[in-house]
């Protein structure tokens, strides 16, 4: 009997004074981010070979697959932390020679990413390697290659110049070719091009105010203009038979213009079309100057079939157009209420593949089209996530990126004519993963003050039941253009955060990932809502009413909720424990920006810089009381260090926060380390279950 009430004692000590159930955790960080992440997913153009970059537990290694088995091969075989970055990956249109970009981007001062603090630096350097041999051979220093359509050459830009280097393993091991200037020119020359029988190359000439094309005949020697004059050319893209070029033309900048060659607001540019051996060129289209307007014009090119394709927001959703070379209205190929991300196309340019939340909002799925015009045709259904399609050579399948709610981001297969998806890699998940603990996430519509609808997933644990008075988190994504879905996400950080989340729920929170305004997926209304951001922060009220959407739920404990994200989600971090250390207890603040008036970039005015201010965390510290890890790299090359310097020295003198730091010196703004990543979200968690924990 004394032991049955020793017993009934201890579980109204767990369940009745704190009101909680134990956490369940089943599983650890490590092994819910355990599975590979694949990016950078390309195909040849004349072969049934396809090449990405895997990411998995502190290795990158490029990675490649081939007709007709399609088993994954490891082509480089680095080591943990060996490499820190590998940007990009390229393949010959034969698929006989895979390129990839070994490094991270150089800063201002030239100096690539560094984040093992070796004393001898680091280098961004182009490296190649065929598949088979085993064999990687370094072929220049830089970035961003352009291989040749016969797959002998790469070009490299470097100091405003181009420039030409052989495809092949040297002669002599370790001795790279030196690389071969092409031409002089003035002006900032870039972006080349090869025509489609690698004779000529077409680039870009920047002159500050203006730009033209040019093209270069490799046998003569000979730059040709094409019909230059005082605007901003760019985006050359050559026809199947090499006679014609289609370019953008955008107006010259006039005095006190701001000088980005992307233009913000409308488009407002032309399609022009140069016959090549003339160098003369007709305008074929211009936007319209009435409403509804062009916005976000991007992924211009020429396809195979001769059609002009761009993407571009007409009214509110980011829509894929086409239109003949010859000029005409362009055809919108993507009608309806959604966007396009991702697009690739068939080797004869007929057919375009793209990533789409076109029927599905919340989700991305892999849709085609007729490049001329038809009806689009949705090729994966239910709950699968695509994403980055690219077509094989041989038209009879489509590569994408793929996952569930459970299942990470993987290699998968889809027939061009609709189908059946097989996933090809990684073959298998780790054993240690928890595929079966996982929860399928719940979408959730919050109301904001205003009465903006905010989408928002509910991650609840398994077994959680009205009056278990759970603890709360509240996760705000980065950008602020991202879209976190119901499921593992495309992009690396996003990924590893919908896993974090995941563990969160299996140690027994209630997680919601907010969706606040300014986010992409619901069209451009939502991603410019009006005072968002330094001109009034309204993104933070979807914010505060995801939090109360959270303490409304009878499983949870309202006065137990937490809050985390990394860049802008570190602002919102920031914010929430500034404006509402009532509501939020404790916040984890990953590289979060403080002070909206030091990021102006020297444009705004008396009365802007105020209003950033105003719209700032460091506006409101005399209300924050909640404890708070910063977790930071200082060669962020997104986010200032100092926004965190700062912050920090105005709350240690404030005197009433705890404080703790996790600083890593030449980590970037998403750390590379596989060490210090874990760390940083073991800690994440630590410190969060801390003070609102069991």
């Amino acid at each position: 009997m004394r032991k049955i009430l020793i017993t009934i004692v201890c579980l109204v000590i767990l369940f009745g004074i704190t009101g909680q159930a134990p956490a369940q955790g089943t599983f650890t960080l490590e092994q819910v981010l355990s599975p590979p992440y694949p990016w950078s997913l390309v195909s040849a153009q004349k072969a049934d070979r396809i090449a990405w970059v895997f990411y998995s537990q502190g290795e990158r290694n490029a990675w490649t697959a081939a007709a007709p088995d399609f088993k994954p091969v490891n082509l480089t075989g680095y080591a943990r932390d060996e490499v820190f970055e590998l940007p990009g990956v390229y393949i010959t249109d034969d698929g006989k020679t895979v390129v990839f970009v070994k490094g991270g981007r150089p800063n201002s001062k030239g100096w690539v990413t560094n984040s093992r603090s070796d004393p001898d630096g680091m280098e961004q350097a182009i490296w190649a390697v065929r598949p088979g041999t085993g064999k990687l051979w370094k072929v220049a220093s830089g970035r961003n290659p352009v291989l040749s359509p016969d797959g002998k050459w790469v070009l490299i830009v470097r100091d405003s110049l181009i420039y030409r280097l052989p495809l092949k393993p040297p002669e002599n091991p370790g001795v790279m070719p030196k690389p071969e200037l092409l031409f002089k020119a003035a002006g900032e020359n870039g972006s080349p091009c090869w025509s489609p029988d690698g004779t000529r190359i077409a680039f870009i000439s920047r002159r500050d105010d203006h730009s033209y094309i040019g093209v270069f005949d490799l046998a003569a020697r000979k730059i040709t203009w094409i019909a230059p004059g005082v605007d901003r050319d760019s985006d050359p893209s050559w026809s199947a038979d090499g006679e014609k070029i289609a370019f953008l033309r955008r107006p010259g900048l006039q005095y006190k213009a701001i000088s980005g060659f992307r233009d913000l607001g409308p488009a407002n540019l032309k399609i022009m079309v140069a016959a090549v051996a003339a160098g003369s060129a007709k305008q074929v289209w211009q936007t319209p100057k009435k409403k509804p307007r062009f916005y976000l014009f991007d992924d211009f090119q020429l396809t195979a079939n001769n059609r002009i394709l761009f993407t571009a927001e007409h009214d509110i959703w980011k829509h894929v157009f086409s239109l003949p070379l010859k000029g005409g209205e362009p055809v919108d190929l993507t009608p309806g209420e959604g966007v396009v991300e991702h697009i690739g196309l068939s080797r004869d340019g007929t057919t375009l593949f793209m990533s789409t939340n076109l029927a599905d909002i919340h989700g991305r799925h892999i849709w085609k089209v007729p490049t001329a015009g038809g009806k689009a045709a949705q090729l994966t259904t239910g709950a699968t996530i695509g994403s980055y399609p690219v077509a094989l050579a041989s038209g009879k399948e489509v590569a994408f990126l793929h996952a569930t709610a459970r299942h990470p981001m993987s290699i998968a297969l889809i027939p061009a004519a609709g189908g059946k998806t097989r996933v090809i890699a990684p073959q298998s998940l780790p054993p240690e993963f928890p595929l079966d603990e996982l929860i399928v996430p719940e979408l959730i519509i919050v109301k904001a003050p205003d009465g903006l609808e905010i989408p928002c997933q509910l991650f609840l644990p398994k077994g959680a039941k009205p009056g278990d008075k759970r603890p709360g988190v509240v996760y705000t994504h980065g950008g602020p253009i991202r879209q976190m879905l119901l499921g593992w996400h495309y992009m690396e950080f996003y990924s590893e955060a919908y896993g974090i989340n995941q563990y969160f729920a299996n140690q027994g929170y209630v997680v919601i990932s907010i969706n606040y305004r300014s986010g992409i997926g619901y069209g451009r209304s939502f991603r410019n809502a009006k005072k968002t951001g330094m001109q009034g922060a309204s993104e933070y009220q979807d914010v505060l009413a995801g939090a109360r959407y959270l303490q409304s739920r009878p499983e949870v404990d309202p006065e137990r909720i937490g809050k985390w994200g990394l860049s802008y989600g570190g602002l919102l971090t920031a914010m929430a424990l500034s404006r509402n250390s009532d509501i939020f207890k404790v916040g984890v603040d990953m590289a979060g920006v403080h002070d909206w008036s030091q990021m102006g970039w020297g444009r705004l005015n008396e009365a802007e810089r105020k209003l950033a201010r105003e719209s700032s965390p460091v506006a409101s510290l005399n209300t924050w009381t909640s404890p708070v890890l910063f977790i930071h790299g200082d060669d962020d090359r997104n986010v200032p260090f100092q926004q965190t310097t700062d912050i920090v020295q105005k709350l240690r003198a404030k005197g009433d926060v705890h404080i703790e730091l996790m600083i890593e010196p030449d980590e970037p703004h998403e750390f590379l380390l596989y060490k210090n990543r874990m760390e940083a979200y073991n800690r994440t968690f630590e410190f969060i279950n801390r003070f609102i924990g069991n």
